[in-house]
């Protein structure tokens, strides 16, 4: 059975080390949505109710360009349901975020990051048909002069 390992590098953000870090390789994954890589999205959970878009903009932008920001509210009482969800226009910024912010504490709560998980809507395509299905060539049966090789 085969299986893949794959590991970043711990990293503590500082302002001199920040400039470095950007320099390095990460893996690139070839899907994208909407012309951004499919990893250029990130998921922050447990933010606390009073976040603002805004906020999540300054604060996140330190790691590269951000296209959007989308924090998700409660459509009764108007105010964060504790999520957000960031795009980046580049996967290696989205990388870099994760990786200085995850399991950070922010206004006395535990902030998590994770790659966003693509939704229904991002595959809202029309639907790619193949066409009927090849005809395969079904082997002829062995004749009785023939020997089958195979026992049961």
């Amino acid at each position: 059975m085969w299986s893949a390992t794959l590991s970043f590098p711990s990293f503590v953000a500082s302002s001199s080390s920040l400039p470095n870090y950007r320099n390095r390789r990460f893996p690139k994954i070839k899907a994208s949505l909407f012309n951004y890589p499919l990893a250029s999205k990130i998921m922050v959970r447990n933010l606390p109710f009073s976040t603002s878009e805004d906020f999540l903009q300054r604060e996140f932008s330190a790691f590269g360009e951000i296209a959007e920001v989308k924090l998700v509210k409660d459509e009764s009482m108007k105010r964060s349901k504790g999520y957000a969800f960031i795009q980046f226009k580049s996967q290696d910024d989205a990388f870099l975020a994760i990786e200085t912010m995850d399991r950070r504490m922010y206004n006395g709560r535990m902030i998590y990051i994770d790659i966003a998980k693509p939704g229904k809507r991002d595959f809202q395509g029309l639907p790619r048909t193949s066409g009927p299905p090849e005809k395969t060539q079904v082997p002829k049966e062995a004749t009785n002069d023939e020997v089958a090789d195979c026992w049961y």
